[in-house]
């Protein structure tokens, strides 16, 4: 279909079916849904009748070949002018195979594993049917307190622009019209949405427009930059006003600054909650809000339907703007080629030999391994097969190690470390017990636990939250494990048997209790379907571990937001003429977090040795070349992720005190040694000064190249503009 047959099209619909084509509603409002009918609760308040649906322009959370064929079929013989539906979905990390949590994937590092979990889960939710993954999740984050943490990947603005444009190509790839194994990208949720105060969900975000495009921005115009085709609003404020009607931040940057004219589309009730937000008196109020800034699809309310032609009709509303709407959902139906094709790629024989194939699952064992972190081990890993281990936990023989947002994976096909383990070694040197519930326990359970370890010369404690304990609406004020499981641990730790916890869970926990009592600590977090194959390989050494932290772990809540980008204070702790008292401090914690960003171990050990620059200068249209040899030092062949930061000592405004630009992953065996090398250009150096102009800063700027944030080797040069 042609642009011209498109605006023919556009010229043909009435102004109500122009306006249907702005809703989403979920799967059981339409015939041929196997969940028809289904509509209770809040759906049912919604009082949407048949004109509405059979005019409708999306769908939200339907699933299968099969269903989708089915609802799509039905529409198109009852849609007067034979518009096809676009379905969308929750496609996070994983379509029925499920990959590590998005947190889990920023820490490994790996940018094409990234792409390629995103091509798998493509494909995937493609033959399924589906034409849109709400994904990549891009918001930047700080405070574990929020459960949604473990969506994003990391608290690193350069690092999760990285990953966005991975899981973009991932997800699109290069034919998107054509290649009918993608779906379309919907980068979320825009804006700032990772900072809200308390770390409550939903809850206000306040900012300076330059902290925003600092650092909350640049994940999302990565995506865009990528290519993604859609964008979905954010349901917090920003600057005092919701996200969805917000036409700053919506007409004016996003459309306007950024040329972005793909289709955006609200979260679930977003242009509703403008009314409790308290900036919509009522639904027609919150219609003309977010028409006016620029929102095409509005999932699950209904201001549109039921307001649009009043305020249309009244003159308060430009008939213009539902008509660049209706044409950009139009466009997009018509760039993945559902005019032509409606079922696309929906295969129910290909969505039965493609969904958790071989090939699949090993790509998810693989990025499973590679994000996992090790905290601390004190010389107990790599377990040796003729151990008698105990293993003990809620999470032992659990399946919930998915994470809240596998909306299709199954618990029951997942992998759990008892499984994997067994795989490994078998069952003769392994016995398991359950310990506790996740948040309480019995004493015969704690009974039990106790006997099984006394067998054992390891003991392995399988650790952490349920799925439910984050995500969204996830948050937690007290964000340690639960008293059940500390309890345990001291139990079990009474044995004085070297002790491995493995911990399972979407957030950077307070690990005192853990990291204190524990021999070792592996951060397993939420590993996806193969997660007890991809651990157990670790635990025993046939993979070193290599993950490094995306996101700081504090002492204690008390110190959140603690993370590795922040500036200095004009009384730092560490000043060399720092007093006792006066200094920005706590008085009972340290400032550090327990472990920094980019911070992991492995089975071997690396040292960094002769950090050289290859001038003391650099100017504009230059290039700097930073180099550092690499040595593995210990026994064990490994992978290394080489991490280089910057510091500006004087800036306009204040600058962080490192800030990421460049890392490498690097495998040596032992003995081995390379140089590593990283080019630093002036551009790298920019920053949005208080006029909000994007420049850099003559002057002294500081190079760090190491392991993590806070172990570096540091050089100095001068930049002149």
């Amino acid at each position: 279909m042609s642009e011209q047959s498109l605006d023919r099209l556009l010229k043909e619909m009435t102004i109500d079916e122009k306006i249907a084509q702005l809703m989403q509603l979920a799967a059981p409002f339409f015939k041929g849904s196997s969940a028809k009918g289904e509509i209770t609760g809040p759906m049912e308040e919604m009082g949407i009748d048949e004109s509405v649906v059979k005019n409708a322009g999306s769908v939200l959370g339907a699933s299968g070949a099969k269903e989708i064929k089915a609802i799509q079929k039905q529409h198109l013989q009852e849609n007067r002018l034979g518009i096809p539906l676009l379905f969308m979905s929750d496609i996070i990390h994983g379509y029925k195979t499920i990959f590590p949590v998005s947190l889990a994937i920023g820490c490994s590092w790996d940018l094409q594993l990234a792409e390629k979990s995103a091509e798998i889960a493509a494909k995937e939710a493609a033959v399924s049917g589906v034409h849109v993954t709400f994904a990549p999740m891009v918001d930047l984050v700080r405070d574990p307190r929020w459960g949604r943490v473990m969506e994003s990947t990391g608290e690193d603005p350069y690092l999760n622009s990285e990953f966005a444009k991975a899981q973009v190509r991932g997800f699109q790839g290069k034919d998107l019209t054509h290649d009918i194994n993608r779906v379309a990208a919907c980068v979320k949720h825009f804006a700032a949405y990772g900072a809200p105060e308390g770390g409550r969900d939903y809850n206000t975000v306040n900012m300076s427009e330059r902290e925003l495009r600092e650092t909350y921005l640049p994940a999302y115009k990565a995506a865009l930059d990528a290519g993604s085709e859609m964008v979905m609003t954010a349901f917090n404020t920003v600057d005092g006003i919701p996200a969805t009607g917000n036409q700053k931040l919506m007409r004016d940057l996003l459309r306007d600054e950024w040329n972005f004219d793909g289709v955006l589309i609200s979260d679930w009730g977003a242009v509703k909650e403008m009314i409790p937000h308290g900036v919509a008196e009522d639904g027609k109020e919150a219609a003309l809000k977010a028409i006016k800034a620029g929102l095409d699809i509005e999932m699950m309310t209904t201001c549109y339907v039921d307001h649009l032609r009043d305020l249309i009709e009244a003159g308060t509303v430009d008939e213009a703007l539902l008509d660049e709407a209706v044409l950009r959902i139009l466009q997009l139906k018509k760039k993945l080629g559902l005019f032509e094709n409606p079922y696309r790629g929906a295969d129910e024989a290909k969505e039965k030999s493609l969904i958790m194939s071989d090939e699949h699952r090993q790509a998810a064992r693989e990025l499973a391994a590679k994000s996992a972190v090790l905290l601390k081990n004190d010389h107990v890993l790599p377990l040796q097969k003729q151990q008698q281990i105990a293993l003990i936990g809620p999470m032992a023989e659990s399946g919930d190690i998915l994470g809240q947002w596998s909306w299709r994976g199954s618990r029951e096909e997942a992998v759990s470390l008892s499984e994997g383990i067994k795989t490994k070694i078998g069952t003769d040197n392994l016995r398991t017990a359950q310990g506790c519930d996740i948040e309480s326990a019995s004493e015969a359970q704690l009974a039990e636990a106790i006997e099984t370890a006394k067998t054992a010369d390891i003991v392995v404690l399988a650790l952490g939250e349920s799925s439910e304990m984050s995500g969204e609406a996830g948050s937690r004020s007290n964000i340690q494990l639960p008293q059940a499981q500390l309890d345990l641990i001291k139990a079990v730790k009474q044995l004085n048997k070297p002790t491995v916890a493995v911990l399972f869970n979407g957030r950077p926990l307070d690990l005192h209790g853990v990291a204190d009592q524990a021999d070792a600590v592996l951060e397993a977090w939420q590993p996806g379907t193969e997660g007890g194959n991809a651990i157990a390989d670790l635990l025993y050494g046939d993979i070193n571990p290599s993950g490094k932290l995306t996101m700081s772990f504090p002492h204690s809540v008390g110190q959140v937001p603690v993370y590795y980008n922040h500036f200095n204070t004009g009384r730092p702790k560490d000043a060399p003429d720092a007093q006792e008292r006066y200094v920005s401090q706590y008085l009972d914690s340290p400032n550090d977090p327990m472990y920094p960003f980019g911070f992991g171990l492995s089975y071997t050990t690396f040292t960094y040795d002769d950090l050289a620059l290859n001038a003391e200068s650099l100017t504009a249209g230059q290039e700097l070349t930073v180099a550092v040899t690499v040595t593995n030092s210990g026994q064990t062949p490994g992978e290394e992720i080489v991490q280089l930061y910057t510091q500006d000592h004087v800036g306009e405004v204040v600058r962080p005190l490192k800030e990421l630009k460049g890392f490498q992953r690097i495998k040596l065996e032992p003995g081995e040694s390379r140089e590593v090398q990283f080019l630093l250009t002036e551009e790298q150096l920019r920053y949005h000064h208080a006029d909000l102009e994007f420049k850099s800063d003559s002057g002294k700027f500081t190079v760090y190249v190491g392991t993590n944030s806070k172990e570096c080797l540091a050089e100095s040069f001068h930049l002149s503009r």
